[in-house]
């Protein structure tokens, strides 16, 4: 790539992304007329990006917090005050605040029962999100729903077909959709400057300390312990199944690899316009830890297209991934290599000789900070709302990324190099990886029928 044609691309990086979906299209649906109307929302689970994810829509004017949910009552209580104060704050700026507490409660179903609402945040683990995306549809609420989008294959395809029938705006927060730098990557990997692109490389390194291992315990007092396993088995509660370390656990997740590689995969194949494998090949285990995890601290998967292939490596328990980063996606092509993060990207180029001399096939382009995207990202769900169009972050976009994670897990489960039938949905070759597809769910809880 010529030294003028590089510079015009990074000048012209802006007007390329509005091509990429950064800006909202022409309007399909919306239950807001104007821009100037307020957008009434309520929040089911308050944890961690529930809570983040809050404080982004609240950042925005004529947003409001009607109501809450969640199944532990500290956090319902601390999450209100919390709310109450930001909402002083914005009065203090001249705001005009409706409701300044939100309505507090422990069963999502009541708090859909509120015509006012417009819109729901569902920040509740993963094994809950088909039945209230699904149910928050059906009531006419726009829905914000974090990744990865559901806990199994089956339940993403059913959540996909809700969105169509309900025709309701719904995004899903792998918020890197909306960050400019992740796009102007995602550009240039498509400029074709790399040339052939024959591998992709994405990973996560998280540095945790080992999960020791606790006996079953009483339920906290004020934890409804039973609407909080919900769709999934019965079990007795134990401490390390709860809350943040659910994620490593099958019945409420998929490890590191449905958490950090949702984000990182969904990049990966957005580059390479990637939809389904041919098969898949996964290899892990408890490698660094014996310890309370179920899901595999260590872990690679191999990911088969024609012509190319992706592949993903995590290690919950060491933090010097590739280059030294903890996370990343490395495009590598016949010139050269892009690599990206969440701190911004890089093009490193590859060598050939020329006249007896290694030269560089094309121009490296230096570092370019990248910028946290989740405000961006809440920004556009509102203009969506308001305007119509289609977010950054579609049902569709989710479902892919989820559907390749959870059959990387489903590889690793199994042991078996797996081979999928796009056409039908399912394995060609291992029932018990068929097996895996859909989950039971318990009474009285029912898997959506859409």
């Amino acid at each position: 790539m010529e030294v003028s044609n590089r510079r015009e691309f990074v000048k012209n990086s802006t007007k390329l992304a509005i091509g990429a979906g950064l800006v909202s299209m022409m309007p399909l649906t919306s239950s807001c007329n104007s821009a100037n109307d307020k957008i009434v929302f309520g929040a089911i689970g308050l944890r961690n990006m529930g809570f983040s994810n809050i404080k982004s829509f609240l950042k925005n004017p004529n947003v409001e917090c009607a109501a809450v949910c969640d199944i532990d009552d500290e956090i319902l209580n601390s999450r209100a005050k919390d709310i109450e104060e930001i909402n002083e704050e914005r009065i203090s700026n001249g705001e005009k605040i409706t409701q300044t507490r939100p309505t507090l409660y422990k069963d999502y179903r009541k708090m859909l029962e509120d015509n006012n609402i417009d819109a729901v945040i569902i920040g509740t683990p993963d094994h809950w999100h088909c039945l209230q995306m699904v149910d928050a549809s059906a009531a006419g609420k726009h829905v914000y729903v974090e990744k990865p989008m559901a806990n199994t294959i089956e339940e993403v395809l059913i959540m996909e077909k809700a969105a169509k029938k309900y025709k309701n705006v719904v995004t899903v927060g792998q918020w890197q959709r909306s960050g400019q730098h992740w796009h102007d990557a995602v550009n240039y990997v498509k400029s074709g400057a790399l040339g052939k692109i024959s591998r992709v490389k994405a990973w996560s390194y998280t540095s945790k300390t080992p999960l020791p291992v606790v006996e079953d315990s009483t339920v906290p007092q004020g934890v409804d312990y039973d609407m909080w396993q919900g769709p999934a088995p019965r079990k007795p509660f134990n401490q390390n199944r709860f809350h943040y370390n659910f994620r490593y656990y099958w019945d409420y997740a998929g490890g590191l690899m449905a958490d950090w590689g949702v984000h990182m995969l969904d990049f990966a194949m957005f580059g390479m316009d990637a939809k389904r494998p041919k098969s898949i090949t996964a290899l892990g285990g408890h490698f660094a830890y014996e310890d309370a995890r179920q899901t595999p601290d260590t872990m690679n998967v191999l990911y088969e297209f024609d012509n190319y292939t992706i592949s993903w490596e995590h290690s919950v328990c060491l933090g010097n991934g590739s280059y030294g980063l903890g996370h990343g996606v490395l495009f590598q092509g016949n010139n050269g290599a892009l690599l990206v993060t969440r701190g911004g990207w890089q093009v490193i180029p590859e060598k050939h000789m020329v006249d007896g001399e290694r030269k560089d096939k094309i121009e490296g382009l230096a570092w370019t900070k990248g910028d946290n995207s989740l405000d961006a990202h809440v920004v556009n769900f509102f203009d969506v709302i308001r305007n119509g169009g289609e977010t950054n972050c579609t049902v569709e976009m989710g479902k892919d990324v989820a559907m390749l994670t959870h059959m990387g897990n489903i590889a690793h489960r199994t042991g078996d190099k797996l081979i999928w039938d796009a056409a039908n949905n399912r394995f060609s070759n291992s029932e018990q990886a068929n097996a895996l597809l859909v989950p039971t769910y318990s009474d009285p809880w029912a898997l959506p029928n859409i």
